[in-house]
């Protein structure tokens, strides 16, 4: 048996929801005369056939065809004094919804150009307002069948999300810049988001994001990226890591460490191998210079002019007898064989 409604109203002890159906389900029996009680903050829209109709603001209402008229142009039906018609009454919230918390459900992959490819979460903060609730109704309820606060929240927060992706794709700034700039992107999303807003009769009263951050993946691809600039000269590093890798190797011992520390230490060993070889060969190259005899310290044969080691006894080319010295016949000095002037006083020796 179908209920009637001769009282309607609704009372929301949380004040959170956004819209109340009466009845929940179905189409409610009222009768004409019935008393329908509208509370501040609140308007009341009667809803058949998929149209929001007749609307009530605050305050008390006796139901007639005085004030109903378009739904009884609608039913095309005579009516008596306390006859009943099905109809559905929605009681909207017309206060301020505050501290609406929107975000990403998933990451947001964007191209940055510092980093590349990145993947973002943002979060943040919106209030809303009903500006027309039978626009509202028509919209949110008629058109998307939406009746639950959850639901509608979480259609509204897709609308914001898409406009902040929107937003984002255009400003293309890198993401070490993005927190000096929350006011503005708010603000972009607001003014992107509000047309929306409107058409289904809310308004969008304020936005504000409260961060955005990378996924765990994207952090460490900071931090990495951060260690690499800390570091300076890759080279350099890789070459102290394999220094230092030997020695740790030498000091463990030989067949002490592991297959591991083995395999890092090898490579360690060929890279500080090379470098000794280097060394060596310089050195032996050094030794060479500093054996090989220099024009000053050879004695030219008397007889061939060739030029021989000093302290040699016969010429290495032509065998002639090169021992002994040559006295100066002015001072007297003793000069080494095959000399040709006088180391003390320059005379020329014959």
């Amino acid at each position: 048996m179908a209920r009637i409604f001769d009282v309607i109203e609704y009372v929301d002890p949380s004040g959170r929801e956004i819209v109340h159906r009466i009845p929940e389900q179905g189409s409610g029996d009222f009768r004409l005369g019935s008393q329908l009680i509208v509370r501040e903050n609140q308007v009341a829209v009667f809803f058949r056939d998929g149209k929001a109709l007749d609307t009530f603001g605050p305050g008390r209402h006796t139901i007639s065809t005085a004030n109903i008229p378009l739904l009884v142009n609608l039913l095309s039906i005579p009516f008596s004094g306390q006859t009943p018609f099905k109809a559905e009454v929605y009681f909207v919230n017309m206060r301020e919804f505050l501290d609406q918390k929107w975000g990403t459900p998933e990451p947001i992959p964007l191209r940055d150009k510092e980093l590349g490819l990145v993947r973002l979460r943002a979060f943040g903060t919106y209030s809303m307002q009903v500006a027309d609730p039978q626009l509202f109704v028509n919209k949110i309820v008629g058109g998307q069948g939406l009746y639950d606060t959850t639901q509608i929240t979480n259609f509204l927060r897709s609308i914001i999300v898409s406009k902040l992706v929107d937003l984002l794709g255009e400003v293309q700034a890198s993401l070490f810049d993005l927190p000096r700039l929350y006011e503005e992107i708010g603000a972009g999303v607001r003014a992107k988001a509000q047309d929306d807003f409107a058409n289904t009769g809310i308004a969008l009263k304020t936005l504000y994001v409260s961060s955005i951050s990378p996924t765990e993946e994207t952090s460490k691809a900071i931090d990495e990226r951060a260690a690499m600039g800390a570091i300076g000269n890759m080279q350099a590093y890789i070459q102290f890591k394999a220094a230092r890798a030997m020695g740790d190797a030498a000091a463990a011992g030989g067949e002490a460490g592991s297959l591991a520390g083995a395999g890092v230490g090898l490579g360690a060993g060929v890279g500080i191998g090379a470098a000794m070889a280097g060394a060596i060969t310089e050195a032996m190259k050094g030794a060479r210079e500093q054996a090989a005899p220099t024009a000053a310290e050879t004695v030219a044969c008397p007889q061939c002019g060739t030029a021989n080691p000093v302290g040699a006894k016969f010429c290495n080319n032509c065998g002639a007898k090169l021992s002994g010295t040559t006295a100066c016949p002015n001072c007297g000095h003793e000069n080494p064989p095959g000399a040709k002037f006088c180391n003390n006083c320059g005379t020329k020796l014959t």
